[in-house]
């Protein structure tokens, strides 16, 4: 079996590969599992150094829309795609043309290469909770649903919007077996920052557990939808998995979320590491991420993700001590 993974050297692309490669075998639309032979890593980065050691791993740089244009990717034989890649909410905002040609015509070079395949390949769209927008004047729906229609209020979920609506079609006209899912914030993601503007739900853990300060842009009782590195990586592999009968209408659906508030977020990370932790958050208003922050649900249903055996993070607390186990060399906090 061949897979490709778009955005594959980032962060939730290399654990995604990484998870694909220790099992060995994928099982793809309800069919039997098969051995995985290769995994494309398609990234303008190259990866870490663990895979680019494996055998079973080719590494192609570049630009994703010029390699989609030019039918570099996908490969022929290639089973599956996982499509990751994309400009975060921020840079959108910031740049409308890098967010159009990132998110929207990538995207669609990437479906009309699938579709020159001639062979139906998987495609699992991340999509994003950000496709959900408070507007101006409404309440947002309490609950979100699965069905619920989404009103986007930024260019970043208006884009990814486009992208479920797109590979809705292409897989109902029989180019490709789309499967749309929408990530919540995933959060704690190691590293640098990026320029998502929920990149402080990360950093408000990562930092302090580093030893070093941390801005919280967003007031305390802000309420947020998230969700673990690793219980993102599993509604990944389970789109690509489920069968047409279980994974239902081909609109997109909501991965597992777990509803907190960022004010929460930091009595977790003071239950896990104590004052030393919560003493170096700034709780300083940024108007414009508080804006945009403001418009995203913090209340989601996800009851087809639920049928198809997934499931949410118990808590908060259980996410911080998970980061701080797997990510040993970036705590520097002697925890309790």
């Amino acid at each position: 079996m061949h897979i490709l993974i778009t955005g594959g050297c980032g962060f939730l692309g290399a654990r995604l590969a990484r998870t694909l490669l220790a099992a060995g075998t994928l099982s793809v639309a309800g069919r039997a599992a098969a051995p995985i032979t290769r995994i494309t890593l398609a990234d303008r980065a190259p990866p870490p150094a663990d895979l680019q050691a494996d055998a079973r791993v080719r590494y192609l740089g570049g630009d994703l829309l010029e390699q989609a244009t030019s039918r570099q990717l996908p490969e022929a034989g290639t089973d599956v795609v996982f499509h990751l890649a994309a400009a975060v909410s921020a840079e959108c905002e910031a740049d409308f043309d890098l967010g159009m040609r990132s998110n929207f015509a990538a995207t669609h070079q990437l479906l009309e290469a699938c579709r020159a395949l001639g062979s139906r390949p998987v495609l699992v769209f991340a999509s994003s909770l950000a496709v959900f927008g408070k507007l101006p004047g409404q309440p947002l729906p309490d609950p979100v649903l699965d069905d619920t229609l989404p009103t986007p209020q930024g260019s970043y979920g208006i884009q990814k919007f486009i992208g479920e609506q797109l590979v809705a079609d292409y897989a109902r006209k029989g180019y490709v077996t789309g499967r749309s899912v929408r990530l919540m914030t995933v959060t704690v993601r190691p590293g640098k920052p990026n320029g998502a503007a929920s990149g402080f739900f990360s950093g408000m853990v990562r930092e302090p557990l580093a030893g070093v300060r941390a801005r919280v842009p967003v007031a305390p009782a802000t309420p947020v939808a998230v969700a673990s590195p690793t219980r993102t990586i599993e509604g990944l592999v389970r789109a690509a998995e489920a069968s047409p009968a279980d994974w239902g209408p081909l609109v997109a659906l909501n991965l597992p979320s777990l509803r907190t508030t960022v004010g929460a977020m930091a009595q977790a990370l003071g239950a896990v590491a104590g004052a030393q932790a919560t003493d170096l958050l700034d709780w300083e208003i940024d108007p414009a991420i508080e804006k945009l922050v403001a418009t995203w649900p913090g209340n989601i249903q996800w009851d087809r993700a639920r049928a198809l055996g997934l499931q949410a993070d118990a808590s908060f607390e259980d996410v911080v001590r998970a980061y701080a186990r797997e990510n040993p060399q970036a705590v520097t906090l002697r925890l309790p």
